[in-house]
């Protein structure tokens, strides 16, 4: 039985991992959003217009999904997909840009709706997942204190913050972590805010036009990698979080989003994975059942970021990035510790549980698509065959 929604559930902790996780999704990856907008020719209003979509679609979809399955999901752009559209899109007009777009999450719609990704999911065992999430993770825990070569003194503070609220004050150690890290960064004069001011950039319907050359060349390939760093990841997170959630609806319902704003700008709306698992530790509530909380709150954050477009992406980018290293590789280590303990607490699975978490954390890239799908196939496929009969007689 899923539990009742109540405001009381919306702590301070809850909301800060919901800002934290937005805040990790903007700076992380509105560059290379920018990036992929002007590769397709959009001006700079229409760009501004395509991350406010964007913004839009992923809080009305976090903000839904997690109050519907009382679950902390979360829904982001495809990082690795605007990637490839930043290198596939220079030389393709602006109009059969928007037709990839539509293509690419036509096909993901027909997944969600088939249930064909949700029988594939079903089959990777639950250890493999823990330790692709992992893998994933791993990057931003070392990150985290790797930044105290870059600034020694605030990402220090902000280790020793962490361990004291940790100490006595367990349930809102990020926040005052945050609160110590902005005040040393203010301090040493690091925060550049922008003069731009915070404007609504308001949709501009873009008519798509197709071309079997862009639809092949881009729209299969864009396909292909956010269903298999993007969608597959995310669902595996949630699998290695505990949480039992029906795949195709999840599916489905990001990618009629995404459909419905393609001719928008809004290139993609798929399952996240590394915000998510900011909003899915014990730091934003003791109980599993109430960590949904976090995720609405980011829902909320998601819709604030969207009103205001690409201003608030830049708002974000005035934080000296030791600290947003730092606050998310903090953020994240009980998810880390949690996703490890499950991924080699079965003796059985733990060599393909190992290999999957080391392929990830190795951040290879394979036929244009990154670590987290094969290190899901290599897990999967270690376990295969460490599973096989022995011979009789051995």
């Amino acid at each position: 039985m899923r539990p009742a929604i109540s405001l009381r559930h919306l702590t301070l902790p809850a909301v800060m991992a919901g800002f934290v996780a937005v805040l990790v999704g903007y700076t992380s990856s509105a560059a290379i959003i920018f990036q992929a907008a002007a590769a397709a020719g959009a001006t700079p209003l229409q760009i501004g217009g395509w991350l406010s979509m964007l913004g839009l679609g992923m809080g009305v979809t976090s903000l839904g999904l997690s109050l519907y399955y009382r679950t902390p999901i979360l829904t982001a752009w495809s990082t690795p997909g605007a990637a490839l559209l930043v290198t596939s899109l220079p030389g393709t007009p602006i109009n059969e840009a928007i037709g990839v777009f539509i293509f690419a999450s036509g096909l993901i719609l027909l997944c969600g709706v088939t249930g064909l990704f949700a029988r594939l999911m079903d089959y990777i065992p639950q250890a493999i997942s823990a330790a692709m999430l992992a893998g994933i993770l791993l990057r931003f825990g070392l990150d985290a204190f790797a930044s105290l070569q870059v600034n020694f003194v605030l990402s220090a503070g902000m280790g020793l913050a962490y361990l004291v609220s940790r100490r006595y004050l367990a349930r809102y150690a990020i926040v005052l972590t945050l609160l110590v890290g902005l005040a040393i960064a203010a301090l040493q004069g690091t925060i550049h805010l922008s003069q731009q001011p915070l404007t609504f950039a308001g949709p501009e319907f873009i008519a798509p036009h197709f071309t079997w050359s862009t639809l092949l060349g881009i729209g299969v390939p864009f396909f292909v990698v956010t269903m298999a760093s993007q969608n597959a990841p995310g669902i595996a997170t949630l699998k290695a979080a505990g949480y039992s959630v029906p795949t195709s609806p999840l599916i489905g319902w990001t990618a009629l989003t995404a459909l419905l704003l393609a001719p928008f700008g809004g290139f993609s709306v798929c399952i996240a994975a590394i915000t998510a698992a900011i909003c899915m530790g014990p730091d934003v509530h003791p109980d599993p059942q109430r960590r949904y909380m976090g995720a609405v709150a980011a829902g909320v954050f998601y819709l604030l970021a969207g009103l205001f477009g690409g201003a608030i992406g830049m708002l974000f980018s005035a934080l000296p990035p030791a600290l947003i290293h730092t606050i998310a590789g903090l953020a994240l280590l009980g998810t880390i510790a949690g996703s490890l303990q499950r991924a080699l607490q079965d003796e059985k699975q733990r060599d393909a549980a190992l290999i999957a978490f080391l392929i990830t954390a190795s951040g290879v890239t394979l036929l244009g698509v990154g670590s987290a799908f094969w290190g899901i196939i290599g897990g999967a496929l270690a376990h295969l065959i460490l599973s096989l009969p022995q011979r009789a007689g051995r």
